[in-house]
């Protein structure tokens, strides 16, 4: 929360005990991307081992999907996004290869799979455009898992998926998994500090808020507020 003190009703089933060795900066990530990313992209998705995963969109959501998805040991994660800085985080937060450009995509997942496309992609944007590439970069049997808000209809062109057996998953993070995330962070499988970019007191707030609104120049991930 944005203040000093917050009351929270009903905390014993809303909060969780932070235990030593958990940075309170590392817990701030754990309430909100880690287990979106975690639970409606990485389990909606159905990770396995050696399985082929496309995640497009590397914004702080995007990198925490990367993040959690090698909790799996997926064969290749393919992080897709238009920003070269956005790439390099990827690169950083765990995917072997990037692309660009849909097009680049496409003959990534093609090249790597022998044609048949991702075990599982998952969207990390909410734009149209997005979900239909994850439809596109998806294999016969595969899975896409979209986490992105939508504000806008998108196309679902059942004209090629009809007969390819793609399941398609949706949702809200619900955070069943942060106890379970709360311990990975504890033993160092993964680590919420790196995701902080950017730290200011609450007297610098709207400082804080036009740095993560310019996050292109920025290069922002997640701004902390300290009281």
């Amino acid at each position: 929360m944005q203040a000093e003190y917050v009351r929270v009703p009903f905390a014993d089933t809303s909060t969780h005990l932070l235990p030593a060795g958990v940075s309170d900066t590392a817990a701030v990530v754990l309430a909100d991307i880690l287990p979106t990313a975690y639970e409606v992209g990485v389990l909606n998705g159905a990770i396995k081992p050696a399985d082929t995963v496309v995640v497009v969109g590397a914004g702080p959501i995007g990198l925490a999907a990367i993040q959690t998805a090698q909790l799996y040991s997926p064969g290749h994660i393919i992080a897709v996004d238009l920003a070269a800085p956005r790439l390099e985080a990827a690169k950083r937060f765990g995917a072997d290869i990037t692309a660009a450009t849909p097009d680049e995509a496409e003959r990534v997942v093609g090249e790597l799979t022998g044609g048949l496309g991702a075990d599982v992609a998952i969207e990390a944007v909410g734009v149209p455009d997005t979900f239909e590439l994850c439809a596109k970069l998806v294999r016969p049997g595969g899975r896409v898992a979209n986490v992105g808000v939508h504000g806008k209809p998108a196309t679902l062109h059942l004209e090629n998926l009809w007969i390819r057996n793609v399941t398609i998953t949706t949702g809200l993070v619900d955070t069943v998994s942060t106890p379970t995330l709360l311990r990975t962070v504890k033993t160092g499988r993964i680590d919420g500090e790196r995701f902080i970019t950017h730290r200011f007191a609450l007297d610098e707030m709207a400082e804080a808020y036009d740095t993560f609104d310019n996050a292109g120049d920025s290069g922002a991930l997640k701004v902390v507020l300290t009281a």
